[in-house]
């Protein structure tokens, strides 16, 4: 077999093959020079129809190079994946073995290829109108092949018998399919409002290549595909059973050509155009009725129609990287000059054309800024000209620009409408080169981005540049060039950015603008909320409405939900109509119909219920002569319709199927013989409530009531929110206990987007989390060291890895959450909220994850196995149920226990945290705060005459009826020591704020002075005086928030004041003098968190007050006023030595009067 291999060895070599006619190729193999050490090792692969205008062919649309050979001998053979359809093949070598020279053997396959095409010169169209007895009401199939030069055009117009029709219509280089909506008369037109645009595909399809169209109508459901993209839709319901009447090929009617977008025919050529299978312009078949038909509308249609396709020799020029530039020499014409071009790039900036001037008077630059043209002439450092033309110049259209120099006057001219002038006083033209795109020369300095994009249609002074002569050397000079193609791409079509992100683009990426899209990353991949309020309440949220994702990456849009974080983190989603509607007795109604319209879809709403522990619903129904289910025997009056839109006759606290109500259930109605109260049929109010929980039915979407059409009847119900709290994707675990063991799953699809993320705790200090393998291409993460995470993978492009280290150990038996991605521009990894870790991925590199092994959780390889827990493990948004396998797995047990050592610290104020089963609880028994957290402070406000007295016993023995909530109050107390806390606010002064005292009139008190200042005054053995500590000398009774703290240990105390709360204690009976007389004053303002040592009073006054030793005097409520502020850094402490020993003597009497001020400032 002959080889090739040319004289010189470089980058403007090529080889070329013509076919004997247009082929489908599917395959190249190559081999190296027999019997030398001459092969390439890279090349690129074009194609074409005419030996002009070339195509190069794309791997996974990023891909253009193939690997060649690494020997003279082997045989490397490529299937397409794509077969491509051209008549030339040209190998472009771009590296070849550095010990030898280019040498290359070449095969390619295929088979021979039937075409059939018709042009258009854009004032004609033809019509083609099917069989109505071969038509098949319930599906069409239209396919064709297009190739034009012009980005705008009709292409294909369709009408129903019904008077709809669609429309194919090129515009701006993309494929529009469109409706109008028609009347019931066939062949009436609607005006141009009725035109609604459905689908938009492809991009860039003015090339001159031939494109591929298929769109198929199943009853009401079509695809529409362009190439190899394809889009789905649904048309309306009228639309699904119409019959096409008639088809028009290249265009409509003038009047139909006002209400498309292009407003002009199609100027190009068709293909192979198939209307359920019959050829439409196969002028063999002449014995066919329909071409009898086609050719009587073929000599009636204007303009020319012919069975060819000519070929418009245009030859681009592709300016790709850096280095690019085109010099072309330059001829001196007199005091006129002109140059024009046409280019299309996605760039904004970047230099077009530069040449010195004629006797040293300068150098002209035009080129792009801010998509604008603008020219400039600089001479010595100095502007002196600058003008602007043009808008929008980087949107990948192609756009006519000229420069035009006479008499002084400089012009330039976008798109033959968009002008800008100048006047110099000096000549302007071209010394001896004119350089496009870049410059070339050591000493030259280029002060603008270099052009990346294509040119075509160069003219200097109106003579058309022959660029074929400049790819042969034989004119100008140039580098880095893509001669005789246009290597455009655009990126953005179809768009990788995911979830409604917006893309754009430059010549060699694209970028997705995530904004108000609710996700993140590269390509808008990951979610940014959580998927529950579970998993929110796990990161220290407390109760309010949140944005829940709950598939993550997946489909289904977040939804804004009310999340209430009380013992249980319940989802509350509302519907239009939670309120008690009532009904009165109304003639000629006889039903009620009632429909719920909930803040979530009905795809949110179902993974909300599925992947919740428990779901409930309040149903409520209050009668007066209105019967409900008509039991026990009779038909049911009323129902409600679920979630599959089944009725359901039973209600709230009964079971599904029953036919009852609550009381019946439990066998407590008012009339025993039925089964719900209302059924009695009583002219007194009763009422059947209770909660709906069959997951499976909820929620509540409809409502029918009936019985209130007699006299005197009325009703009133009552729909609730529909609640639902735990979350079984967030705690489902497995424990590894062996090294050996692994959970296995099927193949993980992430071929463009690839998120993984799981919570883990171990103290193994490595181990591979999970893995995926293909033939070459691999996903894994693992622990690589006690402070290193590693996500590692290849698409084809070698070996990538992603690391995150951390400066703490994660061997710590504390759960860690990990977050990986991978798309088609990166790889990302996170550890916690430790900084991440970004891997780019190569340029036009490959794009595709192809894996085919099962998915291992731990791992099946010769790695070293995880050993430890994981948790919630997620790909794509689905979780993994670790558990369900888990089960049926040796070396793996389900579940995984120990949350408090991860979680414990979100209890707060002295909280304790209790483990669960699923997850913890926090204690707040020994807090003065309550709520999930123990984060929310119990305050109150007190007026003149509202008071608390809470009495100590010691040894106090616990009643049995005590509450475990209230036994908190009850303590040993230890007199030797106190550690009082509060929370005031008031503008009262003076005030006591605090006394304890002992049956010997020993006491301990806070007070504010007439001053406002904050005293101490305490008195620790009967027979000495009572002493006072001045703790601050600013006043403190300014109407804001203050915190206070007493502790004293032994003969120590420490007084602690800042900007948060503060406790009053007094006791009636003989008393200090000036402790009464305050005391007498009653107390106004606010207090909050108020703790006794391990004692909270005021919490126990307001929420345990029947189960608590205390006494309410007036009225008190729990109030607001004291919400807790931050721990002020700044706060000031003070010590004393106390002059006396600790109070011995029980029991003690608490009665305080509060209120709080907040302090604004430190």
């Amino acid at each position: 077999m002959q080889s090739w291999s040319p004289l010189n060895s470089n980058k403007y070599q090529w080889l070329e093959i013509k076919l004997e006619q247009r082929t489908e190729i599917t395959a190249i193999a190559t081999q190296g020079r027999y019997g030398s050490s001459d092969w390439l090792t890279r090349y690129l692969l074009m194609f074409s129809d005419t030996g002009h205008n070339w195509r190069p062919y794309r791997q996974e649309d990023s891909i253009g190079a193939f690997s060649g050979n690494s020997n003279a001998d082997s045989v490397v053979m490529y299937k397409l994946q794509q077969p491509v359809i051209a008549q030339y093949i040209r190998i472009l070598p771009l590296h070849w073995n550095p010990n030898g020279r280019i040498g290359l053997r070449l095969e390619a396959y295929g088979c021979q290829y039937k075409s059939d095409v018709v042009s258009f010169d854009g004032s004609a169209h033809l019509l083609f109108r099917p069989d109505p007895s071969v038509s098949l009401a319930d599906r069409d199939v239209l396919s064709m092949n297009f190739k034009t030069l012009l980005n705008s055009g009709m292409l294909v117009h369709m009408e129903e018998h019904s008077g709809h029709s669609f429309t194919l219509e090129l515009f701006r280089g993309k494929l529009l399919l469109q409706l109008r909506k028609g009347s019931n008369t066939a062949g009436s037109r609607g005006s141009s409002a009725d035109f609604h645009p459905l689908v938009s595909l492809g991009s860039l399809l003015d090339d001159q290549h031939w494109h591929h169209i298929r769109v198929e109508r199943v009853r009401g459901l079509v695809n529409f595909t362009v190439d190899k993209n394809t889009q789905q839709f649904q048309l309306p319901e009228s639309w699904s059973h119409s019959e096409i009447n008639e088809i028009s090929f290249g265009g409509t009617s003038a009047a139909g050509l006002q209400k498309s977008h292009s407003r002009r025919n199609f100027h190009g050529c068709l293909e192979n155009v198939l209307y359920n299978d019959i050829s439409v312009i196969d002028r063999r078949s002449s014995r066919s009725q329909t071409l009898l038909v086609l050719l009587q509308y073929l000599c009636l249609s204007q303009g020319n129609v012919s069975f060819t396709c000519p070929e418009s020799i245009d030859v681009p020029v592709t300016f790709a990287s850096p280095g690019s530039f085109l010099a072309l020499p330059w001829v001196s014409g007199g005091e006129s000059a002109s140059v024009s071009l046409q280019f299309r790039t996605w760039n904004r900036a970047g230099l077009l054309m530069t040449f010195d001037l004629q006797h040293n008077a300068g150098t002209l630059w035009l080129y792009l800024s801010e998509a604008r043209a603008r020219l400039q002439i600089h001479k010595t450092g100095r502007i002196m000209t600058d003008i602007t033309a043009g808008a929008s110049l980087n949107d990948g259209q192609w756009h006519s620009l000229e420069l035009a120099v006479r008499r002084g006057r400089l012009a330039v001219t976008l798109d033959r409408t968009d002008s800008s002038t100048a006047s110099t006083s000096f000549p302007v033209a071209p010394d001896s080169q004119l350089f496009l795109g870049g410059k070339s020369g050591s000493g030259c300095r280029n002060p603008f981005s270099v052009f990346q994009g294509c040119m075509r249609l160069i003219r200097t002074d109106g003579a058309l540049v022959d660029l074929i002569r400049v790819q042969q050397m034989l004119f100008g000079n140039f580098s880095d060039l893509q001669m005789d193609m246009c290597g455009i791409v655009d990126r953005c079509s179809p768009s990788r950015c995911e979830h409604g992100g917006r893309c754009s683009q430059s010549w060699s990426t694209f970028h997705c603008n995530c904004s108000a899209t609710g996700y993140s990353g590269a390509t808008c991949h990951s979610s940014i909320y959580e998927a529950s309020c579970e998993a929110y309440k796990h990161k220290g949220n407390t109760s309010g409405f949140y944005y829940i994702d709950m598939d993550g990456s997946g489909p289904i849009k977040p939804q804004l939900i009310y999340c209430n974080m009380s013992d249980k983190a319940w989802m509350v989603i509302q519907h239009n109509n939670t309120e008690l509607t009532k009904l009165k007795a109304s003639s000629g109604i006889n039903q009620h119909l009632a429909h719920f319209n909930y803040s979530a879809d009905a795809e949110q709403i179902q993974a909300i219920i599925t992947q919740a522990e428990y779901c409930e619903q309040e149903l409520s129904y209050h009668c007066k002569k209105s019967r409900l289910l008509n039991t026990p025997d009779g038909a049911p009056f009323s129902w409600w319709v679920g979630r599959s839109g089944e009725a359901h006759m039973y209600w709230g606290g009964a079971v599904p199927g029953s036919q009852q109500c609550a009381c019946g259930l439990q066998e407590n109605c008012v009339h025993p013989e039925h089964f719900c109260n209302c059924d009695a049929d009583s002219k007194e109010w009763l009422n059947d409530s209770g909660l709906l929980s069959h997951k499976e039915h909820l929620p509540v979407r409809g409502l029918a009531v009936g019985d209130i059409n007699r006299s005197g009847s009325e009703a009133a119900y009552r729909v609730g929110p529909l609640q639902c709290y735990g979350d079984n994707n967030f705690w489902n675990a497995a424990y590894f206990n062996k090294e050996t063991s692994y959970l296995h799953f099927p193949t993980f699809h992430g071929e463009l987007s690839a998120d993984i993320s799981f919570l883990f705790k171990t103290s193994s200090s490595s181990g591979v989390f999970l893995e995926n393998l293909g033939i070459k291409d691999f996903i894994r993460i693992e622990l690589s060291s006690p402070t290193q995470v590693l996500f590692s993978f290849d698409v084809g492009n070698g070996p990538l890895e992603v690391k995150v280290e951390t400066a703490s150990a994660l061997n710590d038996e504390r759960w860690h959450h990990v977050r990986a991605e991978r798309n088609v521009k990166e790889a990302s990894l996170y550890v916690d909220h430790h900084p991440g870790a970004v891997q780019k991925a190569p340029a036009d590199g490959h794009i595709h994850l192809q894996l085919n092994s099962q998915l291992f959780v731990g791992t099946a390889s010769r790695q070293k196995g995880f050993l430890g827990c994981i948790r919630s493990l997620k790909l794509n948004g689905k979780t993994l149920d670790l558990e369900e396998r888990a089960e049926i797995t040796p070396g793996v047990t389900p579940g995984c226990p120990g949350h408090c050592s991860s979680y414990g610290d979100l209890c707060q104020n002295h909280g304790s945290c209790v483990e669960d089963h699923s997850g913890f609880t926090c204690d707040c028994s020994l807090s003065p705060f309550t709520g999930t957290f123990c984060h929310k402070d119990v305050s109150a406000f007190f007026k003149p005459g509202t008071s608390v007295t809470y009495t100590f016993k010691e040894p106090y023995k616990l009643n049995r009826n005590v509450s475990a909530q209230s036994s908190s109050i009850y303590s040993d107390l230890t007199l030797r020591g106190e550690n009082v806390s509060l929370s005031f606010r008031t503008s009262q002064a003076p005030a006591l704020l605090l006394y304890v005292s002992s049956y010997y009139r020993e006491f301990l008190a806070v007070l504010l002075n007439r001053n406002g200042h904050l005293d101490v005054k305490y008195k620790l053995q009967h027979n000495r005086d009572a002493e006072v500590f001045r703790a601050s000398g600013r006043n403190l009774a300014n109407g804001q928030l203050h915190r206070v703290s007493v502790q004293r240990l032994g003969e120590t105390l420490n007084l602690i004041e800042t900007q948060t709360q503060l406790f009053l204690i007094a006791e009636s009976g003989e008393v200090d003098p000036e402790i009464a007389r305050l005391n007498a004053l009653g107390f106004t303002g606010c207090l909050s968190v108020v703790q006794f040592n391990s004692i909270s009073p005021l919490k126990a006054a307001l929420l345990y007050p029947d189960t608590s030793p205390v006494i309410v005097t007036g009225a008190l409520s729990e109030s607001s006023c004291g919400s807790s502020l931050p721990t002020n850094p700044y706060a000031a402490e003070t010590t004393h030595s106390l002059a006396g020993n600790a109070i011995n003597t029980v029991p003690l009497f608490l009665h305080w009067f509060s209120y709080r001020v907040q302090q604004s400032g430190s």
